[in-house]
């Protein structure tokens, strides 16, 4: 009796172990079978190598000045009387700016306007003397000589006089003024700034070495940071026949208008010097690049072979498709598009979104809908 339970819980206990095997069997078979499986294509955005014109363009940074700007200030002492102009105004040339006292200065045209026609009428006796030969040489030239010295000083207190009145030297808008009624002038003392603002020039720099490529009236292309993405035109005006020699670079003044004063003097300015010639060039999304350490890198989508050559399809027959990543030279980078100079041919399919999933020959799926 004893014999028959052991050999029955024997039994038993083998048949557990069968069974715990055979589950343990399967799972490994199904988890065999998972990783085998081929992957789903991993889903990403493609786009087309283009080939178009393309124009390059030389980059440099400025300022921009007015074409016509001065400092307005005083050329002799004297007390302001009169301000004709009020702060940011605009003026038109020779309009009356500023007016200082000029009592003293009157006063001493008086006198010397005296002076002056009493000596023209002693020239006038003395000339009837000596064509009546009643007098020498030398008393008649005495006295055409102290005509002249009374005319000179009349002349030079009527500058005076006239420089104690500023006027504006050209049309332009007026600065703030540094001055007020009551002050007194010193020669050289600021008034204010005026600035025609119809045109601008932008002064810049470039290498010696683009000088070739540089012409006479040839667009440039300016923004600055009160407009963001906004680009005002102009062209280049003078080149300057001498480079900098601690600097090697090349001054370079271009034309900007500037009709509705939108731009002032002084703004930085960020600008593009276009060449007149486009060339055709292989054009990508900027996004399409990979850029690391040891180059810049696109992912090219090529169907899918076997190891005969072969494409292969997937189950709706349409071409499996996978991804070569290959290194390029990139060019010039404008409104999120990139030259590729080396690399890659036109027409060829590069992909745009999802390349930190991929690796060189992983399985895609393109859909420029959505490609996460």
């Amino acid at each position: 009796m004893l014999l028959r339970r052991f050999v029955v819980m024997l039994v038993l206990f083998f048949l557990v172990v069968l069974a715990l095997a055979a589950y343990k069997g399967w799972s490994i078979y199904q988890q065999i079978q998972m990783f085998s499986a081929p992957q789903p294509p991993i889903q990403v955005a493609a786009a087309a190598a283009e080939q178009k014109l393309w124009e390059t363009r030389l980059p440099a940074i400025g300022s921009l000045t007015a074409a016509l700007g001065v400092e307005l200030t005083a050329e002799v002492s004297g007390t302001v009387e009169q301000l004709h102009f009020h702060s940011g105004q605009r003026v038109e040339a020779g309009q009356p700016l500023l007016s200082m006292n000029t009592a003293v200065e009157q006063a001493s045209l008086k006198t010397a306007q005296a002076q002056a026609e009493l000596a023209r009428l002693e020239f006038n006796r003395q000339q009837n003397l000596f064509e009546r030969q009643s007098i020498s040489r030398s008393q008649f030239d005495q006295a055409r000589s102290t005509l002249q010295q009374a005319s000179a000083q009349v002349e030079e207190l009527h500058a005076i006089l006239e420089r104690k009145r500023i006027v504006a030297p050209f049309s332009g808008r007026i600065g703030i003024s540094q001055i007020d009624p009551g002050d007194y002038l010193s020669p050289g003392t600021v008034i204010a700034t005026l600035q025609n603002l119809e045109d601008l020039f932008v002064d810049f720099f470039v290498p010696e070495q683009l000088y070739p490529q540089l012409a006479l009236e040839q667009s440039v292309l300016v923004r600055v940071g009160a407009y963001p993405g906004e680009e005002f035109k102009g062209q280049i005006a003078a080149i300057n026949p001498r480079v900098e020699t601690g600097s090697r670079n090349l001054q370079v003044r271009a034309k900007v208008g500037n009709p509705d004063e939108r731009l002032l003097p002084g703004m930085f300015a960020d600008l593009e010097v276009v060449m007149p010639t486009p060339e055709p060039q292989i054009v990508l999304p900027e996004t399409a690049i990979t850029y690391t350490l040891y180059g810049n890198s696109v992912y090219v989508v090529k169907p899918r072979q076997d190891e005969a050559g072969n494409e292969l399809s997937d189950e709706d027959g349409q071409p499996q498709l996978e991804v070569e990543r290959r290194f390029v030279k990139s060019g010039d980078r404008r409104a999120g598009e990139v030259v590729i100079l080396e690399g890659l041919e036109a027409g060829e399919l590069v992909i745009t979104a999802g390349q930190l999933k991929l690796d060189n020959g992983a399985h895609v799926s393109i859909n420029n809908s959505n490609p996460l």
